[in-house]
């Protein structure tokens, strides 16, 4: 069991979260010895997916395994984490809506505590005003669009980009190389 002095990460997940993208980060950290806190819109089963790339001309969708969260949104104080990680899938899309997200994900941007965005994460950063001004960061190529028209730089030569206290991935095969710039960021 951890004490209270362990490093805090959040994660901001919801149903349809990429399940290797939330996983693999959520016991690397508990490996860590991070105190990891899994924040939905309520403290429920999220459905997790399995995004694969099969020939298809985007990823294919499949049911991944159930994860409990265990803080809502509304509950979350981000001032109490030392890093934030944005796993990918759907779930961003909707997320983003939550006023409590945004201002969770404003939080770690204007504190210059360490961010870990995946995939479709960027698809957050596209709903607060200004986040992504002059940062420059990859994601999933479908994000390109929105990532430019937030103001952000997309890297499309990089698979994994690191732009101050941000790190980004397009997806799942970019985990070890992702956690291991998080990492990072959290041991300075």
């Amino acid at each position: 069991m951890l004490n209270c002095d362990e490093p805090k990460v959040l994660i901001l997940a919801g149903d349809a979260v990429e399940a290797l993208e939330v996983y693999y980060p959520y016991y690397r950290l508990l490996e860590a010895g991070y105190e990891v806190t899994i924040s939905a819109s309520s403290i429920k089963k999220l459905q997790t997916v399995i995004h694969d790339f099969t020939g298809w001309d985007t990823y294919e969708e499949k049911l991944g395994y159930l994860l409990e969260s265990n803080a809502q949104f509304k509950d979350v104080e981000p001032s109490e984490f030392d890093g934030l990680v944005i796993p990918g899938g759907r779930a961003p899309e909707y997320i983003r809506l939550d006023e409590h997200v945004k201002q969770i994900v404003k939080h770690f941007f204007e504190t210059n505590k360490p961010i870990a965005a995946i995939c479709h994460a960027s698809l957050i950063f596209e709903a607060i005003p200004d986040v992504l001004k002059g940062r420059t960061l990859t994601a999933y190529i479908a994000c390109k669009p929105g990532v430019e028209i937030a103001g952000g730089n997309y890297v499309t030569d990089r698979t994994t980009y690191v732009d101050g206290n941000l790190v980004s991935a397009h997806a799942w095969p970019d985990l070890p190389v992702f956690m291991r710039e998080f990492m990072k960021l959290l041991e300075k």
